[in-house]
């Protein structure tokens, strides 16, 4: 069965062009992530690959949210490109047919997976820019993907304490805007 990773290709690449523009003091900048720095979500992303090499090859997964930055000491880009190439590598036909476990929704495999997975680099896309003064307007077709897959899972997230509580979106707001609303991120 073939998989389309376009999205997900995509939204790593966004994810990638923001992590290229950090200026070199300015990955210890607060994030909209609590208590997280620029370094720190560009640890969780990249550690988020290492994640997704480990649900190819079934390997044990590793924790992203702790020390996230321990993924990405000293230089972040090439600690990045090195973890995507891995992730990359490991996207072999029958690393995506791969059954992962998806919370509620049982098992799916893992190309079906890394369709809803866009929402993650997506938003921490968004919060890498926020927290280093780049833009932040996201693909609006990525966006809408990724607002499926929100409504998909928020709720166990959040019951988790891995989601913040959804905020109220502005009068008339876009979707990209309802989306970090949702996700309990500040957009004002």
């Amino acid at each position: 069965m073939a998989h389309n990773l376009s999205g997900y290709h995509r939204a790593l690449d966004l994810f990638e062009g923001l992590l290229a523009g950090v200026p070199g003091d300015g990955w210890d900048a607060p994030s909209p992530c609590d208590g997280w720095t620029a370094r720190d979500v560009a640890g969780h992303v990249t550690g988020g690959q290492y994640l997704i090499r480990s649900l190819a090859t079934g390997e044990p997964a590793p924790d992203v949210s702790t020390d996230p930055a321990r993924f990405v000491p000293g230089d972040v880009m090439a600690a990045w490109r090195e973890a995507r190439k891995e992730a990359a590598a490991a996207l072999t036909p029958e690393g995506l047919s791969r059954p992962v476990p998806v919370g509620a929704l049982g098992r799916l495999p893992l190309g079906d997976y890394l369709q809803g997975y866009i929402l993650e680099p997506l938003v921490h896309a968004w919060d890498l820019a926020r927290a280093t003064g780049q833009p932040s307007r996201l693909d609006p077709d990525l966006v809408h993907h990724a607002f499926a897959t929100a409504h998909m899972i928020a709720a166990d997230l959040r019951t988790a304490g891995r989601l913040a509580p959804q905020l109220p979106a502005p009068q008339g707001a876009d979707e990209q805007t309802r989306l970090l609303a949702f996700l309990g991120r500040p957009v004002t």
